[in-house]
C-alpha cells in the first residue's frame, strides 16, 4: 500500500474547493459521556434514533472495523456552496443552510470524488463518506481534528471562519498523521448566544435543550409545539441562526453590521402572504415534490403547514384566516394548532 501525505491530501481537498479540513484519531469521543447524559435527561425530544444510535456513536469502528483515522472537512455555507435559484418561496426566514440543495446528496457526492482521487494515491484503502445521517458525533471529530472548539451554543467555531459551515467525514483504514494543534475555547465570558435565544434552549453553556428550540420545532418534531414556545419562535418558518448571528466570531467573519440587519430586517407583507398561502393551500405531496432536493423536504408536508400557520399567527396575518380554518377542517393532526391560531388572530380585529 502506498503512503497517502498530507500535502497530496490538501491538494486533492483544494480542488474539490475544501479548504479546512483536519484528521482525527478513531477512539471512543471525548464527549460521549456528556452526550449519554444528554440522552439521559430527554433532552434529544423525539428523536429516539439518537439514543438506538449511541452504542454506534461510542465505538466508531462498529461503522467500519478497519478503520484508523477520519478526514473531517467543513464547508462554508454562506453564501450558499450548492444555491436553489428557483426556490418557491421567497419572503419566509429559513436557516443559511437550507438556502440551497440538500447536503446529504452534494456532500455525499463530493466525499465520493474525494475517495475516488484517494484510492489512486492508495488503492487498496478502504473509505467510507459520511455526512450528519450515521451515526457520528461529528463534531467531537471536528474539534479533535482542529477544525475550531466547542461553543458555548454547541456549534463547532473556527477563529477564521466562524461556525457557519458543513461537516463531512471519510473513515479510513489508511495511516494518517492526526491533527495535534487542537483549537482553544475563545467563548471566554461571552454568552450573547445564551441570552439571545428567545427560547430559552440554551439552558446553560454548551447544552442546548431541543425540546426548547425552534429548530428542533420546524424540522425535526412530527407534532406541534407547546402553546407556551409558539410565540418566541417568531417568523422562523425552517430552522434558526440566532445563536450563530449574534456569535461575535462570525460578525468577525461576515460581518456585524450585515448580520444585525439580517436579523433585524422586516418582512415583505405580500411576498410573506403568498408563500404562506401556497404552502397551506398545496397537498403534502405537491410541497414534498416542490421542495424535492432542498432540505425542507425533511419537515414534511404536515410539517410545512405547521410552521406556515405558527409564522403566519406570529405575524398576525390575519388575511390567512379562511386558510387556517380549512386546514384545521381536513387536517385533524394540526386542528389543534389552527384552533390556537384562529383565536390569536381573531383576538387582533
Amino acid at each position: 500500500m502506498l503512503k497517502t501525505t498530507s500535502s497530496q491530501i490538501q491538494e486533492i481537498l483544494r480542488q474539490h474547493g475544501i479548504e479546512l479540513w483536519g484528521i482525527s484519531a478513531l477512539t471512543r469521543p471525548l464527549t460521549f459521556e456528556y452526550y449519554r447524559r444528554w440522552i439521559e435527561d430527554g433532552a434529544h425530544g423525539e428523536m429516539d434514533y439518537l439514543s438506538l444510535h449511541s452504542p454506534l456513536k461510542e465505538n466508531p469502528q462498529a461503522l467500519l472495523p478497519q478503520a484508523k483515522t477520519a478526514l473531517v472537512v467543513a464547508i462554508k455555507y454562506r453564501p450558499h456552496p450548492e444555491p436553489i435559484k428557483d426556490l418557491p418561496i421567497k419572503g419566509l426566514k429559513i436557516a443559511s443552510y437550507a438556502h440551497g440543495a440538500d447536503y446529504h446528496y452534494w456532500l455525499k457526492e463530493k466525499l465520493d470524488s474525494i475517495v475516488h482521487q484517494l484510492k489512486q494515491t492508495d488503492p487498496q484503502g478502504t473509505f467510507l463518506c459520511m455526512t450528519d445521517s450515521h451515526p457520528v458525533l461529528e463534531r467531537d471529530l471536528a474539534v479533535r481534528a482542529g477544525l475550531g472548539w466547542f461553543g458555548k451554543n454547541t456549534c463547532v467555531i473556527h477563529p477564521e471562519h466562524g461556525s457557519f459551515f458543513l461537516l463531512g467525514e471519510i473513515y479510513t483504514d489508511l495511516e494518517l498523521t492526526p491533527s495535534v494543534m487542537p483549537v482553544a475555547d475563545h467563548c471566554g465570558t461571552c454568552r450573547r448566544c445564551i441570552d439571545a435565544c428567545p427560547t430559552d434552549a440554551l439552558v446553560t453553556p454548551n447544552y442546548l435543550d431541543a425540546r426548547l428550540c425552534i429548530s428542533y420545532w420546524t424540522i425535526e418534531a412530527k407534532g406541534s409545539p407547546p402553546e407556551h414556545l409558539r410565540t418566541k419562535m417568531g417568523a422562523w418558518f425552517f430552522g434558526c441562526d440566532i445563536c450563530q448571528q449574534v456569535c461575535p466570531w462570525n460578525e468577525k467573519v461576515i460581518g456585524r453590521e450585515f448580520l444585525r440587519n439580517e436579523r433585524a430586517s422586516q418582512f415583505e407583507r405580500d411576498q410573506t402572504l403568498d408563500d404562506i398561502r401556497f404552502i397551506l393551500g398545496a397537498s403534502n405531496k405537491h410541497l414534498l415534490r416542490v421542495f424535492s432536493g432542498t432540505p425542507l423536504v425533511r419537515a414534511g408536508g404536515r410539517g410545512l403547514k405547521r410552521n406556515a400557520i405558527i409564522v403566519a399567527t406570529n405575524l398576525k396575518l390575519t388575511e390567512l384566516l379562511p386558510e387556517i380554518r380549512l386546514v384545521g377542517q381536513n387536517s385533524p393532526e394540526l386542528q389543534e394548532l389552527c384552533d390556537w391560531a384562529v383565536r390569536s388572530l381573531s383576538s387582533d380585529f
